[in-house]
Order: C-alpha cells, then sequence, then structure tokens
C-alpha cells in the first residue's frame, strides 16, 4: 500500500506564491509519474501538472507558467511551486501518483492524497 502525503496550502494575498509537496511512502519500486490536480466546489477536478520518471513536465496552458513541478526522486516527493498566485486559483491540490509495487505483489496502481487548500485573497 503507497500513501501520498501532501503540505504546504494555506491563506496567500494575490500576487504571492506557495509551494506544495506530496510525499510517497510505503511499498514503492517505482514510480511512473506524479502529478498534481485541484478541485473546487461544484466543479470537476482539473489536471494542473504533471512530470514523469524521466523529468519531462507538462502543465496546462491556461497556468501561463505561473506554476513549475518538480520531484526528487530519492525521496519519492513532487513539487508544485506556484508564483503570480490569483484568487481563481483558490482550490483543493491533490497529488496523484502512478506507483509500481513489487511487495506484497507486483502491481501498478494510481493514488490519490488527502488534498490541500489553497486560498488565494484578493
Amino acid at each position: 500500500q503507497v500513501q501520498l502525503v501532501e503540505s504546504g496550502g494555506g491563506l496567500v494575498q494575490a500576487g504571492g506564491s506557495l509551494r506544495l509537496s506530496c510525499a510517497a511512502f510505503g511499498s514503492i519500486f517505482s514510480i511512473n509519474y506524479m502529478a498534481w490536480y485541484r478541485q473546487v466546489p461544484g466543479k470537476q477536478r482539473e489536471l494542473v501538472a504533471t512530470i514523469l520518471s524521466d523529468d519531462s513536465t507538462h502543465s496546462a496552458d491556461s497556468l501561463e507558467g505561473r506554476f513549475t513541478i518538480s520531484r526528487d526522486n530519492a525521496k519519492n516527493t513532487v513539487y508544485l511551486q506556484m508564483n503570480s498566485l490569483k484568487p481563481e486559483d483558490t482550490a483543493v491540490y491533490y497529488c496523484n501518483a502512478e506507483v509500481s509495487s513489487k511487495v506484497p505483489e507486483s502491481r501498478v496502481a494510481v493514488y490519490w492524497g488527502q488534498g490541500t487548500q489553497v486560498t488565494v485573497s484578493s
């Protein structure tokens, strides 16, 4: 079993920055990709950014380059640096990862974190 533990959310003024972290714990052989999603009440969860095992990244075009995803493979951790935050960035941010495990059995599964609230005030 694998757990994703997020941290770094909070309240920030428009124009400010936050860095989210998500660490994966448990039976991990390899992490194929890690990603950040966000969701506001009444709307679908939307993809923010992804990073693959080769460190290639993709970010949503709507973010206009304000967010940067990165990872520390040694720590099984993914980060989301968010700059020039806007009130419309207010959402619960979720970490997502596809993990390959060998113990107690070989499997590939997708996991979600519990979510961390980001609130941007105007």
